[in-house]
C-alpha cells in the first residue's frame, strides 16, 4: 500500500474549500499542459541521439509543490518519480536553481525501469516559496555496460546494463556539478551523443521552471496549488467511478505471459487480480494484486512495477484520451492498495537485469486490458510488444579509417482491436515513431529493401487487429553484431469476444538462399557481414468480435490494401475473393457454416485466460 510519504498523496484535504472557480481551473490546466508540450518540443528539436530525436523516446511532467504529478504524457509507465529525490534531498533543503538527477531503477522502486532512462527534476520557487516541480526524462543510447546500447538479452545482472546514478544534485543553486557529468559521459561509448542529449534535457527543465514560474506569478501560488489539487481530485473521482462501473463486488483475475528471457527460461506468467470490496467505513476499496505472478527471470525481462503504475495505466484507459482531462496522479490514488511479491517478475530482487523490461511492460498492459474485459468489458484485445533491434559494428574499412556505429531501431507492431474500431497498424509505442527510411539510409550503413505492413498479422475479428511491420535491411557495414527482441511468438496476443489472436513475429538472415539462418527472437551476438539481408517481421494485435461479422466489403478492402490475403479471407472471415472481386454467392454459402467462438482466443478459443 502507498505509504503516507508517497508523492502520490493528495496536496489538499478533499473537503477543503476551493479557491479557483471552474474557469480559472481550466485556464491553469491549459497553461501547464502547454508548458509540458513546449518542454517536449525543445527536447525533440535539440537532442542528438536518434532514439530521442527521431523515435521520441522522451517524456516531461509537472508536479505540484508536494511532488504530486499534476500533468504528464499519455504514457502509462510513470510511477512515483519525486519521492526517490525527496528521500535524499528533503524539499525544505531545496533552493532556486537546483536540479536533481537519477536513473537508479531499484533505488527509485521502479520509477525508472531500465538504466538507459535518465530523470531530471527541478523545483520551482516563487520568492522563497516552493510551488512546483518539473521533470524531463529520456532514453540515452549508450551508458556503458556489457555491449554498445547497454541493453542486451545476454545480461544477467543490472551491473551489465550501464552506469547507475542514485539521486544526485546535478546543479546546486545554479552551479553545475561538471565532474558528475564527466563521469557519466566517460562511461558512454558515444559521449558526444550523451553530452548533447543531457544538454537537451537540462534545457527543457530550465524552460519548464521558467514557464511554471510565470504561471505562478500570474495567478498566485495559492491559486495554482488549488487548481492542481482540483484537477487531481477530478481525475481520481473519475477513475474510481469508472472502476465501480467496470467491476462488481468480488475478485477478477487475468493472466498473460512472455515467451522467454533469452536464456532458455520461460514462459513467464503475469497473473493479476482486482478486488472490489466494502471497507469498514462503508466506502468502496479497490485492491490490485500481482503476487501470483511467476518468479523473476535470470535474463533481463524483469520489470520493477512501481506501485503507482497499475492505477496510472487504468487511469489512462478510463480517461480515454479525453482532451478535457489531465494525466496526473489521480489514477494511482484511485487504487486503495497495491500488492506485489518481492522476487517476482514484476518485483525482482536486486541486482536482477531489467534492460528488456519492455516485453513485460507490454504484457502488463495487456493483462490490465484483460482484467477490464473480465469485468464489464470494453478494453481492446491484446497488442504485440514493440520490437527492438540493435546493430553495432564498423563501416568505412575501404577508407582506411573504419568508424563504429550503433543502430537501435525500434519497430512498430499491431495493437489490439477495440469494440468499435480496428486495432492500430504499425505503431511503436503510444506517441513514439518508427524511423523513416530516409533517416536510416542517410545515417547508418544499411539500405532498406522492404518496409510495409505484414499481411494476416492482425487477428481476425469483426474488428481486425492491427498489423505488424516488415523491414528488410541490406547490410552495408563492414561487420556488425545483432541483438534482437521479439515476443509473442509462442504466446501471441489474445483476441476477445470471438476475435482471434494476432500473428507472431520472426527474424531471418538471407531468406531464400543457401545461407538462410532463422534467428532466435530474443538473442544477441548474431554476426552480420556486408551484403547480408536481414528480414524482420513484427507481430499483430488480437481481433475483437466474430470474424464472420466483419462486412464482406471491408474484408475485400483489406485484401486489396495488403492487410489480409485471399486465403485468410476465406479461411477466417468466410469471404471468397477471386480476381480482386467479391464472390457474393460463394461468400454467403461459406458463411452459413458459422464457427463457434468463446470469450478469448490464443491459438484456440478458451473461456478465460487466468
Amino acid at each position: 500500500m502507498m505509504s503516507p510519504s508517497s508523492s502520490a498523496m493528495p496536496a489538499f484535504a478533499p473537503d477543503a474549500a476551493p479557491i479557483c472557480d471552474p474557469v480559472t481551473v481550466e485556464i491553469i490546466r491549459g497553461a501547464i499542459m502547454a508548458t509540458q508540450r513546449e518542454m517536449e518540443a525543445l527536447i525533440e528539436r535539440t537532442a542528438i541521439s536518434a532514439f530521442i530525436r527521431e523515435k521520441k523516446d522522451f517524456y516531461t511532467a509537472l508536479f505540484d509543490e508536494r511532488g504530486v504529478m499534476a500533468v504528464g504524457s499519455m504514457v502509462p509507465i510513470f510511477g512515483d518519480l519525486t519521492t526517490p529525490v525527496f528521500e535524499k534531498f528533503p524539499r525544505e533543503s531545496m533552493k532556486s536553481g537546483d536540479l536533481y538527477w537519477y536513473n537508479d531503477c531499484y533505488g527509485s522502486k521502479g520509477a525508472v525501469t531500465h538504466s538507459n532512462d535518465q530523470v531530471l527534476l527541478a523545483p520551482v520557487f516563487h520568492g522563497d516559496r516552493l510551488c512546483a516541480f518539473v521533470m524531463s526524462w529520456a532514453h540515452f543510447a549508450d551508458i556503458g555496460g556489457l555491449h554498445p546500447g547497454s541493453i542486451s538479452p545476454d545480461a544477467t545482472s543490472i551491473y551489465q546494463e550501464g552506469i547507475i546514478i542514485p539521486p544526485t544534485k546535478l546543479i546546486d543553486a545554479g552551479v553545475v556539478n561538471e565532474m558528475a557529468l564527466a563521469i557519466f559521459h566517460r562511461n558512454s561509448r558515444f559521449p558526444a551523443q550523451s553530452e548533447g542529449d543531457m544538454s537537451a534535457l537540462m534545457a527543457a527543465v530550465h524552460l519548464g521552471v521558467t514557464r511554471v514560474g510565470e504561471i505562478v506569478a500570474r495567478h498566485s501560488p495559492d491559486r495554482v496549488s488549488d487548481a492542481l489539487a482540483q484537477l487531481l481530485e477530478r481525475t481520481r473521482s473519475l477513475v474510481r467511478r469508472r472502476l465501480a462501473e467496470t467491476f462488481d463486488y468480488g475478485t477478477y483475475k487475468f493472466a498473460d505471459q512472455i515467451d522467454s528471457d533469452g536464456h532458455g527460461n520461460g514462459p513467464f506468467a503475469l497473473r493479476f487480480a482486482i478486488t472490489r470490496e466494502k471497507g469498514k467505513d462503508g466506502e468502496d476499496r479497490f485492491i490490485f494484486d500481482a503476487t501470483e505472478s511467476d518468479d523473476q527471470a535470470p535474463g533481463p525481462v524483469n520489470l520493477i512495477m512501481n506501485k503507482g503504475v497499475p492505477g496510472m495505466a487504468l487511469g489512462l484507459y478510463f480517461l480515454g484520451g479525453d482532451p478535457s482531462q489531465v494525466v496526473n496522479a489521480g489514477g494511482p490514488l484511485a487504487i486503495d492498495e497495491v500488492r506485489l511479491r518481492p522476487g517476482s517478475i514484476v518485483q525482482p530482487n536486486f541486482p536482477a537485469p531489467l534492460g528488456m523490461r519492455g516485453l513485460t511492460m507490454m504484457r502488463m498492459l495487456a493483462v490490465l486490458n484483460g482484467l477490464v474485459n473480465r469485468g464489464k468489458g470494453g478494453a481492446p484485445a491484446a497488442h504485440s510488444a514493440y520490437v527492438v533491434t540493435i546493430m553495432r559494428g564498423t563501416f568505412g574499412k575501404e577508407t582506411g579509417e573504419p568508424k563504429p556505429f550503433l543502430l537501435a531501431d525500434g519497430i512498430g507492431v499491431g495493437y489490439g482491436a477495440r469494440d468499435f474500431a480496428d486495432g492500430i497498424d504499425a505503431v511503436y509505442f503510444v506517441a513514439q515513431e518508427n524511423y523513416p527510411v530516409e533517416f536510416l539510409e542517410s545515417g547508418y550503413p544499411i539500405r532498406l529493401r522492404q518496409y510495409g505492413v505484414v499481411a494476416d498479422s492482425g487477428g481476425p475479428g469483426r474488428w481486425r487487429g492491427g498489423t505488424g511491420i516488415v523491414r528488410e535491411y541490406e547490410i552495408l557495414a563492414d561487420e556488425a553484431l545483432l541483438a534482437i527482441r521479439i515476443d509473442g511468438v509462442k504466446n501471441p496476443p489474445w483476441g476477445y469476444a470471438g476475435g482471434m489472436s494476432g500473428g507472431g513475429g520472426y527474424i531471418v538472415v538471407n531468406p531464400g538462399t543457401p545461407e538462410e539462418r532463422v534467428i532466435a527472437p530474443l538473442s544477441d551476438g548474431t554476426a552480420l557481414k556486408k551484403g547480408d539481408i536481414l528480414h524482420i517481421r513484427t507481430g499483430g494485435g488480437g481481433g475483437n468480435g466474430h470474424p464472420y461479422d466483419r462486412p464482406a466489403k471491408t474484408v475485400l478492402e483489406d485484401v486489396l490494401g495488403g492487410f489480409v490475403t485471399t486465403d485468410a479471407a476465406a479461411r477466417f472471415y468466410g469471404v471468397v475473393i477471386a480476381d480482386g472481386a467479391l464472390d457474393v454467392a460463394a461468400t454467403e454459402k461459406l458463411r452459413t457454416d458459422r464457427p463457434a467462438v468463446k470469450a478469448f482466443h490464443r491459438n484456440i478459443y478458451v473461456d478465460e485466460l487466468a
